[in-house]
Parts: structure tokens; C-alpha cells; sequence
């Protein structure tokens, strides 16, 4: 999540003098300062495909655990750029009917198709027509397969009444377009047009393999950067919360469509917060596993090893579920951890653990530290935990230069897919300048960063193996979610200030290639969510989903909804 051209003093892109000239904290001030609400241009689709163009938000009203209604947001495209809609070959995308209500969650669809008291083709078209009536004021979905899916709903109802059971058979799933599914694009939240993927990411393939119905593919920012979803390719996703703020990014469609109950459950990819993120700003389950978990086949080590698959639900037994479903090695992968049983550890009490508390992140001379709202909610959940019976504690990872690894590995990975882009004219100038800083930084500099992992391991290592913590609890982010439109307009150097200070702390986890899972903090007076991270050691997902389901017993997150139009 990184374009700006970094300086030799600082990997992240701030003034190494700490005197901000570029604005730092008043571009991060910014981002919670008013933004003025018009309307969304209109689109049209592609000759022979029906489309839904993203509209001007209805400002809908949160739930109970919310104290203000949502607002509306700024457009959903920059001015003069057409919003293009979701694909929808052969089926006209428009509400003729009642809403649906949300669907149920993961787990419960799968209970109930079992237990024959729903078919999949019911859940299925509920999906499409919810997703349908939310894309004018939600904007989650790049694509939909609304033919192939209920095609494909109709023979899992013809397998079910057979007899035959499968983890997921017959329940609706989203996965992120940076995901190849066949038959669709894989825009990566480009503009332009792709050719159609011939064949199924593994992930996807296992997702199927479990049964699992592909509904469509969710919205990214482009090639996944940056923590907020937006862009010229397909305008601006909105989180269901509230529609004047961002869900977070690069997943940032796959948890809007999760959060406002499109969707049982859906797959995202984490290279610097991406699940994590966006699980925070809409009051999700996000998990970013073990590096290697789930594969990222066709790539084999994307994002110089950084990007990993995770799953967003609404609760800690439907993501453990998805990442049961979704995890296993292609041949070719490069990282083969052992299996693990989410689900079985979603059941599983922890134990007393012995947990660190982190408010300071690593270096960034951004001056970033958790706004007093979330500073609250994290406490508040800290003080849960110590409740429940765990031994809660304030720690300072050693977190070093850890910057200086993350960043050639970053903007090498950009280059890498910006170059494989067929109209590099489209790219937005950020992504521009990130592909000259990676083809700069590519080759040695990554070599080293990748080297240097080794004794980031043991260094950060030592929280868990010398100080004896079993998991450490951080912030997901340091601000609540910011409006829609906000990063605009910004230069590479002044988006990365911004959205650094505002996302300190998910990245460095991601070097290191270890597990984490946010989950629900609460939110902020202004009824804006907000998140906190379980972080642990190498292969530690069961232990921190077990933490997170006992958090969840206590605390019901998952009771609140938003409400959306």
C-alpha cells in the first residue's frame, strides 16, 4: 500500500528531518473534515452486457449500536470520468421486486440447505437482487456472474436433494477482482479492458471444490494500494455504516458486500492491512493468514511474498469456516505451511493467554499515533480480554527499520502487475510513480529486503519466544474510516503521508509473512466502526481465532447491522 518515491533516510516516504512540509497532519486532519455531497454520473456498459451504475448515496440510517444516521458522499467517479458499471452479461440489472433481507451468515446458510429448509437457488437469487438493489448507493461489485451462478445454484439444490454434503454446497460467495475466477476479468481495480481469466485461481478452485457458489467479483483500488476503494475504473465503494466514508481497501468491496449482508462471506487478499483494514472501518471478521495458507495461484509469491488470501465475515466461525474452505497449496507455491482447522478452533477455548498491548507502530515519521476514539475501543477491548481471564499488558515490539524491507518489496510487486497492464496510460499517476520506484528498487534492493526477514523474525520474534506474550493487541488502524473523495487529487508523496498515518500499524506483519485477525472494537461517537488486531507468531491462526470467537462470545459484535437502503 505504497506509491510514493521513498527518501534514503526513511523507507516510508516522510521528511526524514520529522518537519512535515508536505503536510502530513493536515492532509490526515483532513480526512474527517466535511466533504460536499453530488451526484455520480450515470454509465453505460459495454456493447452486449447489462450494467448498474454507481449512484449518489441515499445517506441510510446504522443501527442502534450507531448514535448519528450515515451521510451522503462525494461522487462516485472524478468529475468528467464515466463510473463503469458492474458486468452482467445477459440479465438486465434493475429492482423489480422487495429488497431481500440480508442473508444469513455463512455457517447458518450452510445449516440451513442442509437441513433442506432453503435452496441454494433462493439464496442465490436473494444475493444477486440485494447486490443489485445496493450497487447505485454501495458500489461493491466490479462483476457479476448472475446466469453462471444460478445455473450453478440449480445443481447444488439437485445435489443436496441427493444426499451429497459439502462444506459450503450451495451457499453464495464474493471473491476480489485481483482474483482470477474463469469466464470474467481480473481488473485489479484498473481501468481498461481485460480479457476474461481462463481458468480459476486456487483459491477459487478450492472455494468451488467446497461447493461454494462465485457470485461476482468485489471492488479493489487499483492493484490494491491504497486503504480506501476507489478509482476511475469503477468509481468509489461505500461503506454501508455510512455512506459518506470509505469501507477501507484494497477489500474494500468484498467487506461492503459482507458488512451490509449481500453476501454470506467473502475472499480478499491482505499485502499491507487489505482485509484487515477494511474489517475494521465496516465491523468485520478479517483474517489475514500464515504467508502460503491460502495460495495466491497464478502467483506464486505475490507482492514479493507480501499479499496473502483472507477471508471477511460477520463472525469468527463463518471466516475460520471460509478459510477452511479456501486454504491449501497449488503445486507450484513456494510457501507450504501445515494445515490447519479454523473451524475447530473457532470452537476452542484459548486458555489464559498472556497479551501485549501496542499503541506505539513502527517508525514513519509520520507522527501517527491511535486517535483518542480508537484509543478508546481499544482499551475498552483490552480491558475485555483482561476480564476474561488473560493477562494483559503494555509491550513495545521492537519493530526496527522494518520499512526498509517493506518498501522495495512493495513497490517491486506494483511494477510487476502496473507493467503487465495493456494501457499503462490509464494507470492513475500514483500508480505511475510507484512502478518507477519499483523498477528502481527492483533486483538487489528487494534481494536484501528479503534477506533481512531472517532477523525480523527474531527480532519481533522475541515478544512471544523471550518476553513470553502469546499474542500481541494493536489498533487495526489509527483513525476511524475516512469520506469518500478524500485522497483525491493527492500526489503519490501526499497519499502515502495520509494513508500512513491513518494505517500504521497492519503492514509490518505482512513482511514478516505471520497471522493476524482483526476484529471488532466498536465505534466512534459519529457511529463510524472501528477495529482491533490479534497478532501472533509464525502459524499461530487457531490460537488467535479461538481468542477471537471467545471476544466474540463475550461482546455479540455480530447482533449489530447496519441498515442500509
Amino acid at each position: 500500500m505504497s506509491s510514493a518515491e521513498p527518501t534514503e533516510a526513511d523507507p516510508t516516504g516522510a521528511d526524514p528531518t520529522g518537519a512535515d512540509p508536505t503536510g502530513a497532519a493536515s492532509v490526515a486532519a483532513e480526512l474527517a473534515a466535511p466533504a460536499p455531497a453530488a451526484p455520480a454520473p450515470a454509465a453505460a456498459g459495454p456493447t452486449g452486457a447489462a450494467s448498474v451504475a454507481p449512484a449518489p448515496a441515499a445517506s441510510p440510517a446504522v443501527s442502534a449500536a450507531t448514535a448519528e444516521p450515515a451521510g451522503a458522499g462525494r461522487p462516485a467517479t472524478r468529475p468528467g470520468r464515466p463510473a463503469p458499471a458492474v458486468r452482467n452479461p445477459g440479465r438486465v440489472a434493475h429492482r423489480t421486486a422487495p429488497v431481500p433481507p440480508p442473508l444469513p451468515g455463512l455457517a447458518e446458510s450452510a445449516r440451513l440447505l442442509a437441513e433442506g429448509a432453503t435452496t441454494s437457488t433462493a439464496l442465490v437469487a436473494d444475493a444477486l437482487a440485494r447486490i443489485e438493489a445496493t450497487q447505485p448507493t454501495l458500489n461493491a461489485f466490479r462483476h457479476l456472474r448472475a446466469e453462471a451462478a444460478l445455473a450453478e445454484a440449480a445443481e447444488a439444490d439437485r445435489r443436496l436433494a441427493a444426499g451429497e454434503r459439502l462444506p459450503l454446497l450451495g451457499v453464495p460467495v464474493a471473491v476480489k477482482d485481483d482474483t482470477d475466477v474463469a469466464g470474467l476479468p481480473t481488473h485489479f481495480g484498473c481501468a481498461g479492458e481485460r480479457p476474461p481469466a481462463t481458468a480459476d485461481s486456487e483459491a477459487v478452485r478450492r472455494l468451488r471444490a467446497a461447493g461454494a457458489v462465485v457470485v461476482g467479483k468485489t471492488n479493489s483500488c487499483e492493484l490494491g494500494q491504497w486503504p480506501f476503494t476507489e478509482g476511475p475504473g469503477f468509481g468509489a465503494t461505500r461503506n454501508p455504516w455510512n455512506t459518506a466514508h470509505t469501507p477501507g481497501g484494497s477489500s474494500g468491496g468484498s467487506a461492503a458486500a459482507v458488512a451490509a449482508g449481500l453476501v454470506p462471506a467473502a475472499l480478499g487478499s491482505d499485502g499491507a492491512g487489505s482485509v484487515r483494514i477494511p474489517a475494521a472501518w465496516t465491523h468485520l471478521v478479517g483474517i489475514k493468514p500464515q504467508r502460503g495458507r491460502v495460495s495466491v495461484h497464478p502467483h506464486s509469491d505475490a507482492f514479493q511474498g507480501l499479499t496473502v488470501n483472507g477471508p471477511l465475515a460477520r463472525t469468527v466461525a463463518d471466516a475460520a469456516l471460509l478459510l477452511d474452505a479456501a486454504a491449501g497449496p497449488h503445486p507450484e507455491d513456494l510457501h507450504r505451511p501445515p494445515a490447519v482447522r479454523a473451524a475447530e478452533a473457532a470452537r476452542r477455548d484459548p486458555g489464559r493467554l498472556r497479551v501485549a498491548l501496542a499503541w506505539r507502530p513502527p517508525l514513519t515519521l509520520t507522527g501517527a499515533g491511535p486517535d483518542p476514539e480508537v484509543r478508546r475501543a481499544v482499551t475498552a477491548l483490552a480491558e475485555t480480554l483482561a476480564r476474561l481471564g488473560h493477562h494483559v499488558e503494555e509491550a513495545r515490539p521492537r519493530y526496527g527499520l522494518i520499512g526498509l524491507a517493506f518498501v522495495p518489496r512493495a513497490t517491486a510487486g506494483i511494477a510487476e502487475f502496473a507493467a503487465r497492464h495493456p494501457e499503462p496510460a490509464l494507470l492513475d499517476p500514483r500508480t505511475r510513480s510507484a512502478l518507477r520506484t519499483g523498477t528502481r528498487l527492483g533486483g538487489r534492493a528487494v534481494r536484501a529486503a528479503r534477506a533481512r526477514e531472517v532477523r525480523q523474525h527474531r527480532r519481533i520474534g522475541a515478544l512471544f519466544d523471550t518476553s513470553g506474550f502469546d499474542v500481541l493487541l494493536t489498533p487495526t488502524t489509527a483513525a476511524p474510516p475516512p469520506r469518500i473523495g478524500r485522497f483525491d487529487e493527492l500526489s503519490a508523496w501526499r497519499t502515502d503521508l495520509a494513508m500512513t498515518a491513518a494505517c500504521p500499524y497492519a503492514w509490518p506483519w505482512n513482511v514478516l509473512g505471520w497471522p493476524g485477525v482483526n476484529v471488532p472494537a466498536g465505534f466512534t461517537r459519529s457511529g463510524l466502526p472501528v477495529g482491533a488486531q490479534l497478532l501472533g507468531p509464525s502459524r499461530a491462526e487457531e490460537r488467535l481465532i479461538a481468542l477471537a470467537a471467545q471476544l466474540e462470545d463475550d461482546l455479540r459484535w455480530d447482533e449489530h447491522r447496519p441498515l442500509i437502503p
